[in-house]
């Protein structure tokens, strides 16, 4: 297939596979002597179809980069051993060991300087995460615990069957040891058990003696907020807990010396899915925690305790970087990241000296970056070398004012041979979150084909609406009790922002977005005649059948500070399907029929709403995903579907039908 030549000049864009085939970097991690990265590279298998996720390593210094794992299943989660003679991972390939479930994540160790992999478990539901200990002889592991006798007899009596809030299979610590040869691999120690808890994150004290773990009191999202700090000694196995405050507390990292632990917390907030994330410390005893960034306005995203003090990162509006916090006075410095403003997935060296990250600038494609803490790093992908034959769009931040005076940014996308003069086409990308940002940097097209869009001659507007992040916990709060109508307000003057300066054709604008991105189309499309055409990717289109139905309940409560029972008013107001008469608009419906974030009943609802309103609406469900529809067949499903909608309402091109497979030549 050929790249689309644009209506607006000729410029080229990739083709929807290109889009789907083009590789990415991210999860770098430095070795201990800061000599050398190992980091994950994603690429698509269509016969499998499957984004498969494979280990490569770079030499710092010489820039030189290979392939560590070859295996067609993916491969991730790698961490060196703190000797710097191992590597770790997770993997799902095919277990070697007899009676070794096939199909779940184990772990798995490599020499560092290359060689086969051994096996290191083989859990009845595989390995969730997985930490060194400093001796590098050990890992702690955690895992849901087996099936419990008192379930397999109740399956024996009578069936599968699952109370709801209930039967949760509890995850815990467990400890294993890194042997010689597969062939000596025994069980795993449980460090922790019973269902008074689920485990969480973790990580090990200096001395190896203890590890601090996050825990709530089952596995279930909603019950996140019950999340608090523990610690469990390796020997006895003797578990504590040492913190214990309303809200999520979680990701503890201890101190270089041992003595006290930071973590992650809501610092007793009860609104924490738009309130600040702080960072506190504790002792490692336990005791009154000391909350640190308390006059940092941003979610503070904790990544480890160094000899000059707590790293994190955050958001800074379209921008992210890393963060030294003082841990004796609270002082916060930005780190420099020259030429990779857009950054994260940080990691050290043992003596904090290197680092490596995944980064980007505006106009950028993310790459894999090393450097030493003061000096200009070093580009260890060419992740980027794929864009080279195609004319990308070029980003720029812009800013206008909503309805209500809020200041909202967004990313506009231009085609290369813009000219202000001329009247675009204007096609709204709508992320989902809500707390989710869009930024300058590049990466490929996955769920709408952007830069096809552009090359045909539309410009792009992806608005980070109220209740995005990077803006702080003010502009995070702006849609509560507001969602959609906030949201569509900001989306609205966006679009008179840019009409207003000329070159944007007011009778050609679209809009889409899958989550809460899909949630503000649906609002478009009930509340606007004036799109011609939008898409609803997985979108709440009446919160009352939202809340009954999803998986995270507590999001609503927080968001709308009512249950819709309590105040259905809200429900009503803030829901599309309450202007369904207004509706006009075509509107194209995408969900994975398994989704249980945004529950399936809110498509069909807004799709039988419309049909009653005579209105334009195509319907497509995705058999057996979830919230993502993430394998590249159906991604490509996706983009087509996308594609062929807004080419028909905006361009005029016929509107398919169907989408026309792919005819593999026949063997001969």
């Amino acid at each position: 297939m050929a790249g689309v030549a644009g209506a607006v000049g000729q410029t080229k864009a990739p083709t929807i596979d290109q889009s789907l085939e083009m590789w990415t970097a991210s999860a770098p991690k430095i070795s201990p002597d800061g000599r050398k990265v190992v980091y994950e590279r994603s690429q698509t298998d269509w016969e499998a179809n499957a984004f498969a996720t494979g280990l490569w390593i770079a030499d710092v210094a010489t820039g030189e980069t290979h392939r560590l794992t070859v295996e067609a299943k993916s491969s991730h989660d790698a961490a060196w051993s703190p000797d710097g003679k191992w590597i770790a991972f997770l993997s799902d390939r095919v277990a070697p060991m007899a009676g070794s479930p096939t199909g779940k994540e184990q772990l798995y160790v490599m020499p560092a300087d290359g060689g086969e992999a051994q096996q290191l478990t083989k859990m009845e539901s595989g390995v969730q995460r997985f930490e060194w200990a400093p001796d590098s002889q050990h890992i702690a592991i955690a895992a849901e615990a087996g099936e419990t006798k008192a379930m397999k007899d109740r399956k024996e009596t009578f069936g599968d069957y699952h109370v709801i809030h209930a039967d949760y299979p509890m995850v815990h610590l467990w400890l294993t040891a890194r042997p010689e040869d597969a062939a000596k691999v025994g069980e795993p120690k449980l460090l922790t058990e019973g269902d008074a808890f689920s485990a969480g994150e973790f990580s090990w004290s200096p001395d190896g003696k203890t590890i601090a773990f996050s825990a709530q009191r089952d596995p279930d999202l909603i019950s996140g907020f019950s999340s608090d700090i523990y610690t469990v000694t390796v020997l006895d196995a003797k578990v504590k807990k040492i913190v214990d405050t309303p809200g999520p507390d979680n990701n503890p990292q201890w101190s270089p010396d041992g003595k006290e632990i930071a973590y992650s917390t809501s610092n007793g907030s009860k609104y924490f899915f738009y309130t600040d994330r702080r960072i506190a410390v504790v002792s490692s005893e336990g005791g009154t925690p000391q909350v640190l960034t308390e006059n940092f306005d941003e979610d503070a995203t904790l990544v480890k305790w160094g000899p000059e003090g707590i790293f994190f990162t955050a958001l800074e509006k379209t921008k992210a970087g890393l963060f030294l916090l003082d841990a004796k006075t609270g002082a916060v410095k930005a780190m420099p990241m020259p030429g990779a403003e857009i950054a994260g997935a940080f990691s050290f060296s043992k003596d904090f000296k290197q680092v490596a990250y995944r980064g980007a600038g505006a106009n950028q494609y993310g790459e894999i970056y090393a450097a030493g803490m003061s000096a200009t790093p070093k580009v260890l992908t060419h992740a980027s070398d794929q864009l080279k034959g195609f004319d990308t769009s070029r980003r720029e931040v812009v800013e206008w004012k909503s309805s209500d005076g809020a200041v909202i940014q967004g990313i506009l996308e231009k085609p290369v041979d813009f000219d202000a003069k001329k009247k675009y086409p204007l096609l709204v990308v709508i992320h989902g979150g809500p707390t989710g940002i869009d930024t300058p940097a590049i990466a490929p097209d996955r769920y709408y084909p952007v830069e096809r869009f552009i090359a045909k001659g539309a410009l792009v507007l992806r608005p980070n609406y109220r209740g995005s992040a990077g803006y702080g916990e003010k502009f995070r709060s702006l849609n509560v009790r507001n969602l959609g109508v906030g949201d569509y307000a900001d989306v609205i003057s966006g679009v008179d922002s840019l009409i207003a300066q000329g070159f944007v054709d007011k009778d050609r604008v679209g809009a889409m977005g899958w989550s809460e991105g899909g949630y503000i189309s649906a609002f478009i499309t009930c509340s606007s005649d004036r799109f011609k055409a939008v898409s609803v990717g997985a979108g709440i289109s009446d919160w009352m059948t939202h809340y009954a139905n999803t998986d995270i309940t507590p999001f609503t409560r927080q968001y709308l500070l009512a249950t819709p029972w309590d105040d259905p008013e809200i429900y009503k107001k803030t829901s599309p399907i309450s202007y369904i008469a207004k509706a006009k608009t075509p509107t194209l419906i995408q969900q994975g029929s398994a989704d249980k974030r945004v529950p399936v009943p809110d498509s069909f609802e807004l799709r039988q709403a419309l049909e009653d309103h005579n209105v334009p609406v195509k319907m497509v469900l995705y058999d057996g995903f979830g919230h993502p529809v993430n394998k590249p067949k159906q991604q490509r499903a996706v983009m087509e579907e996308n594609e062929n909608w807004f080419d028909h309402y905006i361009w005029g091109d016929t509107l398919a039908p169907a989408l026309t497979p792919i005819v593999k030549d026949a063997k001969k």
